[in-house]
């Protein structure tokens, strides 16, 4: 039954006390506020870093030629080493467990659509299985098929930024742009969530080798595998290694001679780093919690030697070591509890300002807190405070009325 005496006098005793209550409830709402705003902050920059990883398929791996370190069966150090279609075929023929492949041309130039003209859009030729890999979402229209490469179409895929400049509101599937003076057809067109990638004209890798460069060569390579087992990746990493040496006559060893991009790997080793940062994020949030109960525990000694005469006058007017010790008590939850509840809105409500002012990029996005933790936090704070002021004031309950009004 709740008891309205007694708590006018717990009211009564903060009031009189404001200075020690607003200490008391600054080292619990600033433990818990701590523990929510470090948790939101590295949750925050664990969301973009897995965002990131989603952009592409998990599964993925890119490749990339570079110049030879090593000497290998009679070729010299320094030669360069150049993909081309010989090489796509070669991984398509040779890998096994391979799910898309594309290589990649790398074009740049301008790009005209009536009066209008651009030179900062990417223009790349790939295969159709690039959507996939690299996620790419197709809005209007579709991405490039195999008819478009094996007839090397004038065909292109443009990005959403690449329409909202060309062709404002106005729908540009059929219609022709000019790449470097050659009209190709827009037959899609694909949004992505990076902005950068917005600005990208996707046409046939046949088609671009030959009309602007008249040769085979291409600039990398990606593809997926048919798993998310990271040992299986690495294993496949270094079986492709071992396959373009063949190919391409370099020593297998030679790191220098290509670049592979284990994505699978990176995104298992991102997660190792982040479950490391959030075990030093727990580390600080912990210390701050400890922090908050060795204060809780301080003033609550120092509340309980503080009315020692008054326990030992309540003790001469027959209050019985029960109503004491729980008025003492239910003061400690009571302050613990509101204060607590306090940091934890004003964190929430911090990270929640930030998910508003702040929009998601690359390396913060979407902070947030997994509430039931810091309630967690809380409740154990509350019983911090609870178990540190129940044994002084039990000692102090059981000593006779006639020692306590001798305490100073």
């Amino acid at each position: 039954m709740f008891d309205q005496d007694k708590w006018q006098e717990i009211f009564s005793t903060i009031k009189q006390n404001k200075l020690r209550t607003f200490l008391t409830g600054f080292s619990i709402a600033w433990g818990i506020f701590m523990l929510v705003v470090l948790l939101g902050a590295g949750r925050g920059l664990q969301n973009a870093a897995e965002h990131a990883f989603t952009q592409r398929a998990k599964n993925s791996f890119k490749i990339y030629s570079g110049r030879t370190s090593k000497e290998y069966k009679g070729y010299k150090v320094g030669r360069d080493i150049q993909f081309t279609n010989e090489t796509h075929d070669w991984l398509d023929k040779k890998l096994e467990g391979i799910q898309h492949l594309t290589s990649i041309k790398y074009l740049g130039g301008e790009v005209k659509y009536e009066k209008k003209s651009y030179n900062d859009f990417r223009i790349r030729g790939v295969y159709p299985d690039y959507a996939a890999i690299e996620k790419r979402i197709v809005t209007e229209g579709r991405f490039l098929n195999t008819i478009d490469i094996n007839e090397t179409r004038k065909a292109a895929v443009i990005g959403e930024k690449v329409k909202e400049q060309l062709f404002e509101d106005e729908s540009p599937i059929g219609h022709n742009i000019f790449i470097n003076d050659i009209a190709f057809q827009v037959v899609g067109v694909f949004d992505s969530e990076i902005d950068s990638n917005k600005e990208t004209i996707y046409i046939p890798t046949s088609t671009s080798q030959r009309l602007y460069e008249g040769n085979e060569d291409v600039g990398s390579l990606q593809f997926t595998i048919d798993t998310e087992d990271v040992k299986v990746a690495t294993a496949k990493e270094e079986e492709t290694r071992q396959l373009l040496s063949r190919l391409h006559q370099f020593n297998p060893k030679d790191n220098n001679a290509i670049f592979i991009i284990n994505n699978l790997e990176g995104y298992e080793e991102t997660l190792i780093v982040f479950m490391f940062l959030n075990g030093f994020i727990w580390f600080i949030a912990i210390g701050s919690i400890i922090a908050g109960i060795v204060g809780i525990s301080n003033i609550m000694v120092i509340i309980v030697k503080d009315r020692t005469k008054e326990i030992g006058v309540r003790k001469a007017l027959g209050a019985a070591p029960f109503s004491i010790i729980s008025l003492i008590l239910s003061e400690s939850i009571f302050i613990t509890s509101i204060t607590g509840a306090f940091g934890l809105i004003l964190g929430s409500g911090l990270l929640a300002l930030i998910n508003y002012l702040v929009p998601p990029s690359e390396m913060f996005r979407h902070p947030s807190v997994d509430l039931s933790i810091a309630i967690s936090a809380l409740i154990v704070l509350v019983v911090s405070g609870a178990i540190a002021g129940f044994f002084p004031a039990r000692k102090a309950a059981s000593i006779k009325p006639i020692e306590s009004l001798r305490k100073e």
